[in-house]
């Protein structure tokens, strides 16, 4: 099937065209002809099939010109990367259309986006924060707002934006058509669709936790931090086909330990990239990695939902992740577009326990290879991995420095029954005694 057998329009396939877009994947074509009906649609697939441009295009398809220019379409997506992503690809396949589109995040000054906004707006990209905040101030107008999206509904759950997107939920016209796309099926996700969408058709390009066919996974079982650092380097060294490679680490601390330990050898092709990185860096840091400049980036879990860089070549997995769909997240970075990729994992004994639940996940074990005989083992341990010692002292402990529970009162602070003659304090504190004087 290609595109020109779907029901699309002559600019649509025009912007595919442009883009060298010739064959649906399974979760654009599974959703087009549910979407273009007008019913509610879960679609569940994995990162890196083509989520975007599969909501997008029946959500084009069905867009009318309106001279109000108030948002029709609104899409709720997680990180403000990938609002800056979903503005570019929807920007792309609209411009043989009249459409106007505005993407809106927080971390920078609202005032802004709010006249952006208020300019004209068909399309509105935005992350739940910001949105809340354009809604409640009435910069945003939801009253026409025809189609929403909520992508990566899960993560947002995860980072905590439930409450948002409720208030969201409830601030939008009750007629209208939902569309939720989601990387795995959760508790919390099915009750969201259960309370604000009307019989959704679930939509399902491939079983959850699946590996990608297109990608080649393997996984090195390692000792240590520095013996992980010291394996890094070797690869990338000896290995030309690493010509993009994402490197994932748990914690933005790890992710800039990671960073002055490889910039020694990788000054001028390496970045670096997580939360509390200024907004402006982010960009730029992301931009030089999809140029090519930088051959190697740090990332921290949060930026696998967000990252959408055509042709990395390897995935390293610096530590295996806690949740086990975060793995297929991090991977899903590789093999894009048909494409074959490399996923390459760093097991230390502590990992192994994350390592079973990502393969029961799975149902797939992912194959270990034998270390590099030139790999330099390495004896140093982070204050982490050095082993704790607790042992409990059975010699009582014995305060030299206290004194008895009860002590004698300040002299001040003591009561003494003591009859008090008034008259000899008058005398000795006026110099005369003080008397009565009766009333004229």
């Amino acid at each position: 099937m290609t595109f020109d057998e779907l029901n699309l329009n002559k600019p649509l396939l025009n912007a595919l065209n442009d883009l060298g877009y010739t064959t649906p994947t399974t979760i654009q074509a599974n959703v087009l002809s549910v979407a273009m009906s007008g019913r509610d649609v879960c679609g569940i697939a994995q990162t890196g099939t083509g989520k975007t441009i599969a909501y997008l295009l029946p959500c084009l398809r069905l867009f009318q010109f309106s001279p109000s220019r108030t948002p029709q379409l609104l899409i709720i997506v997680p990180t403000r990367e990938l609002v800056v992503q979903v503005v570019e690809t929807v920007r792309a396949l609209t411009q043989y259309m009249n459409v106007l589109t505005v993407g809106v995040y927080g971390g920078v000054n609202l005032k802004p986006q709010a006249a952006e906004v208020q300019q004209g707006a068909d399309v509105l990209v935005a992350t739940p924060g910001r949105l809340v905040d354009l809604l409640m101030s009435g910069a945003v107008k939801s009253k026409a707002i025809k189609r929403l999206v909520i992508d990566e509904v899960d993560e947002m759950l995860n980072l905590g934006f439930r409450t948002q997107l409720k208030n969201i939920l409830d601030l939008l016209p009750v007629k209208r058509q939902n569309l939720l796309f989601s990387a795995t099926l959760t508790n919390e996700v099915s009750e969201l669709m259960d309370t604000f969408f009307t019989n959704p058709v679930r939509v399902e390009a491939a079983p959850m936790g699946s590996p990608l066919d297109t990608i080649d996974q393997r996984a090195y079982e390692v000792p240590n931090f520095y013996t992980k650092i010291n394996l890094l380097n070797l690869l990338l060294r000896r290995d030309a086909e690493m010509t993009k490679v994402l490197v994932f680490v748990a914690t933005k601390q790890l992710a800039n330990e990671l960073y002055e330990e490889l910039s020694q050898d990788f000054t001028e092709e390496l970045g670096v990239i997580h939360s509390n990185k200024a907004q402006n860096q982010r960009f730029d840091t992301v931009d030089q990695f999809k140029a090519g400049t930088y051959r190697i980036l740090i990332a921290t879990d949060i930026i696998a939902r967000g990252l959408d860089v055509a042709e990395v070549s390897h995935v390293v997995n610096f530590d295996m992740p806690d949740v086990p769909e975060n793995y297929i997240h991090r991977i899903g970075r590789t093999g894009r577009a048909d494409k074959t990729g490399i996923a390459i994992s760093f097991i230390t004994e502590r990992e192994k326990e994350q390592q079973a639940a990502i393969e029961t996940l799975m149902k797939y074990q992912i194959p270990m290879v034998p270390l590099p005989e030139s790999l330099v083992i390495s004896d140093e341990l982070t204050p982490d991995e050095q082993p704790k010692i607790n042992m409990k002292s059975l010699e009582p402990k014995v305060r030299e420095d206290v004194g008895p529970a009860f002590h004698e009162k300040a002299l001040k602070n003591q009561k003494v029954n003591v009859r008090r003659d008034h008259a000899a304090e008058k005398m000795l504190k006026y110099g005369r005694p003080i008397k009565r004087s009766g009333k004229k």
